[in-house]
């Protein structure tokens, strides 16, 4: 996890803190996420607001085009295009999955489910730091914190519901075949297709609500814990202060 021989030395970082007992802090340099996880993010923020875009504009044409129908095609391009976001997401998908069981410790299921009665006792504590309540009793981690971890599998449960709903209004332009046959169960299940597109359509706000806040609560932890979080997802690590305890070193260890 931790960078090793001259490129430690070479990432390690002392600056000036607020603590006056000891006048300042020392960092040092830990890997955290792994290029595909990374690529993957970026790809799946391009994605979600190709297909927000497009998807939007499905459910409700807002402008078209003049003229006899035969000399544009204006709709049929964005679902083309709509379709081709959605095929970059699930892609994402398919590496997130992969990462989830094969990645490092802070890419796997353990790092993003908050299962443990650990983990629900420092969930309660992070909430309270973040209502600027108790703040000093905040636990720390490297990767994901528990309030961090119940956002992503909550948008990790949409992204799921959004792949097989989409499939199976996909599979409705060609009865028998492999979409239609593969993902017909979705529409039985919900009781129709328009159902579906109902429910596909109000997810698709959660995802239109969940990005600013996510950006929102990524800003804050840069601002406040001065570790580079958000150019994490660029470089694969951050300066983390050698003084705290963090929670996700103490369990799980592999």
């Amino acid at each position: 996890m931790e960078a090793t021989g001259g490129e430690a030395e070479r990432r390690r970082l002392v600056v000036s803190g607020a603590d006056a007992a000891t006048g300042r802090h020392e960092y040092k340099w830990v890997d955290l996420w792994s290029w595909p996880l990374r690529a993957i993010h970026w790809i799946s923020v391009v994605a979600i607001l190709f297909l927000a875009v497009t998807g939007f504009y499905i459910g409700r044409p807002v402008f078209m085009t003049g003229g006899e129908a035969s000399s544009h095609y204006l709709m049929g391009t964005i679902r083309f295009l709509h379709f081709v976001g959605a095929g970059w997401f699930v892609a994402a998908a398919m590496v997130r999955t992969y990462l989830a069981f094969n990645g490092n410790r802070f890419e796997r299921l353990p790092a993003i489910l908050p299962t443990s009665g650990r983990d629900v006792t420092s969930f309660f504590k992070t909430v309270k730091a973040y209502l600027l309540v108790e703040s000093e009793k905040a636990p720390h981690f490297l990767g994901h914190n528990p309030m961090a971890q119940t956002a992503y599998s909550f948008i990790y449960v949409v992204a799921t519901f959004m792949i097989f709903s989409g499939f199976a209004m996909y599979g409705q332009s060609n009865p028998g075949g492999f979409f239609y046959t593969t993902f017909g169960w979705v529409a039985n299940l919900m009781g129709g297709a328009q159902v579906v597109r109902f429910w596909h359509h109000t997810a698709a706000w959660l995802f239109v609500i969940y990005i600013p806040v996510h950006v929102y609560f990524s800003l804050r932890a840069d601002v406040t814990e001065r570790e580079g979080l958000i150019s994490s997802m660029v470089t694969g690590g951050k300066f983390v202060r050698t003084d705290l305890e963090y929670e996700d070193l103490k369990r799980r260890k592999r």
